[in-house]
C-alpha cells in the first residue's frame, strides 16, 4: 500500500538531525533482503511500510509526513540549523538526544511564556579573553555548593545552585542495552539549557562535564561535547574548548589548585603522588585522571609516566566493566531481568517549579504534568506539593 507524502518534511527531518539520505538508508533497511533505495523514500508516493520504518528513526507519527504544509525552517528549532561543525563526530543516538532536548526546550519555553515565567540571565557574560581562573573564582562564590562527600550529592546540589540562577540542567540516562548509544557527555543550548549524560561508572566525569558546559554558558557559545582527556594531552582543542576545560578545572579545584600547582613531580619513585592525588580528588570531586592530566600540562609528570598511570586506570575500568558484564550474564541465566531498574535522572528544581506553576495556572493538565516530569500518575501529589523532588 502506497501513501502520498510531503517529501519536504522528510528532508527537513534529515536536516534537523544533521543526517544524509545515504546514512538513513541502511538504518531503515536493516533486516530486509532487498535494501530500500533513495528513489523509493524520496518519491511523493511511498510504501506505507517504508514510511513506518522511517518514523522509527524520527518518532513523529505517520501523519507528520502526510501533512502538505511545508515545515518552517528556523534556527530556533535546532542547533544543527545554527551550527554546522562540532568537536565530535556525532552518532545517530547523540543527534536524536540533542534533538529531543531541543524540542523539550522549545516546549518548555512556550509553557513558561504562557505561565508568565521569566528565565532572565543572572550570571555575568564573559569572553574567550577572560582569564578562566579568575572567572572560576568569581562563579564559585555565586554557585558552588558546600562540600559533599558523595559525588552524586555534590552534583545534585550544583544543579540546584544553577537552577537558582535560571540555568536548566537535564540528565539523560541510557540503559546498558540501548542500541543507538549517544557518543557524547553533554551539551549547551542557548539560552540556558545544559544537558548531561548519566555516567554509570563515575559521577566525577559528569560533574566535570557540567562545569565544562557551565563554561560554555558563561561564554554563550553552544557546543556538543565528548570529554576526552587525550584531547587535552594532544592539545588539539579549540580555544573555546580549552577555555571551558580550564574553567572547569579551576572551578572544581578551588583553593586546592595551589597544592596541585606546587606539587612535586610525580614518578614511579614516589608512587606518582597517588595518595595525595586521591585525597585531592575526594575533596574536589575532580577525578584522579583529570588531576594527572593537569600535572602533565604543568610538566609535573612525564608523558611516559602519565601513560603508565592511564594504563592502570584503564585496566581498573576494564575489570569493573567485565565484572558488570559477567553479573548481567549470570542474572540472565538465573532468569533475573538484566540491568535492573533504570536509574532515575536528577530533576532540576527549576524544571519542577516551572511545571508546577504551569499546572496551577491551568496551562497544562495532569497528563502533561506527568509527561514533562517523566513521572507516574501516582507520584503526582509529591511533586505538586514538594518542590524538593
Amino acid at each position: 500500500m502506497k501513501v502520498e507524502q510531503n517529501t519536504e518534511r522528510l528532508k527537513y527531518l534529515l536536516t534537523l538531525l544533521n543526517m544524509s539520505v545515504e546514512e538513513l538508508l541502511p538504518v531503515i533497511s536493516e533486516g530486509l533482503t532487498k535494501p530500500i533505495t533513495k528513489e523509493q523514500i524520496l518519491s511523493p508516493n511511498i510504501e506505507l511500510g517504508h514510511l513506518k520504518r522511517i518514523d522509527k528513526v524520527f518518532n513523529k507519527g505517520i501523519h507528520y509526513y502526510l501533512d502538505p504544509k511545508s515545515p518552517d525552517v528556523s534556527k530556533d528549532a535546532s542547533i544543527f540549523f545554527r551550527k554546522t561543525k562540532f568537536d565530535v563526530d556525532l552518532s545517530l543516538g547523540a543527534r536524536k538526544i540533542v534533538n529531543h532536548f531541543e524540542e523539550f526546550k522549545i516546549s518548555l519555553s512556550a509553557i513558561a511564556e504562557l505561565s508568565d515565567i521569566k528565565f532572565d540571565r543572572t550570571l555575568p557574560l564573559f569572553t574567550i579573553n577572560s582569564e578562566p581562573k579568575i572567572v572560576a573564582t568569581t562563579i564559585r562564590s555565586l554557585v558552588n555548593p558546600e562540600f559533599k562527600v558523595r559525588d552524586k550529592d555534590f552534583l545534585t546540589e550544583l544543579i540546584k545552585k544553577l537552577a537558582a540562577k535560571n540555568i536548566l540542567v537535564f540528565e539523560f540516562v541510557e540503559t546498558w542495552n540501548k542500541k543507538e548509544k549517544a557518543n557524547i557527555d553533554g551539551f549547551f543550548l542557548k539560552p540556558n539549557v545544559i544537558v548531561l549524560k548519566r555516567q554509570q561508572t563515575s559521577f566525577k566525569r559528569e560533574i566535570f562535564t557540567l562545569a565544562h558546559e557551565l563554561g560554555h554558558y558563561l561564554l554563550n557559545e553552544e557546543e556538543i561535547d565528548r570529554i576526552d582527556y587525550q584531547d587535552f594531552v594532544n592539545q588539539k582543542l579549540s580555544r573555546i574548548e580549552t577555555w571551558c576545560n580550564d574553567f572547569a578545572f579551576y572551578f572544581l579545584s578551588g583553593e586546592l589548585e595551589q597544592i596541585i600547582g606546587t606539587m612535586d613531580s610525580s614518578n614511579a619513585h614516589n608512587d606518582y603522588n597517588m595518595d595525595l592525588i586521591q585525597s585531592i580528588s575526594e575533596k574536589t570531586h575532580l577525578s584522579s585522571m583529570a588531576i594527572f592530566t593537569k600535572l602533565l600540562l604543568l610538566n609535573k609528570i612525564s608523558p611516559a609516566d602519565y601513560n603508565q598511570v592511564k594504563i592502570g586506570f584503564d585496566e581498573e575500568f576494564r575489570i569493573k566493566s567485565e565484572a558488570l558484564k559477567a553479573k548481567r550474564e549470570l542474572d540472565k541465566l538465573n532468569g533475573i531481568k538484566p540491568g535492573g531498574s533504570t536509574p532515575i535522572a536528577i530533576k532540576s528544581p527549576l524544571l519542577v517549579s516551572t511545571i508546577q506553576t504551569a499546572f496551577y495556572e491551568g496551562v497544562i493538565n495532569e497528563i502533561e504534568f506527568c509527561k514533562k516530569l517523566n513521572i507516574k500518575p501516582d507520584k503526582i501529589n509529591s511533586f505538586l506539593y514538594d518542590s524538593s523532588n
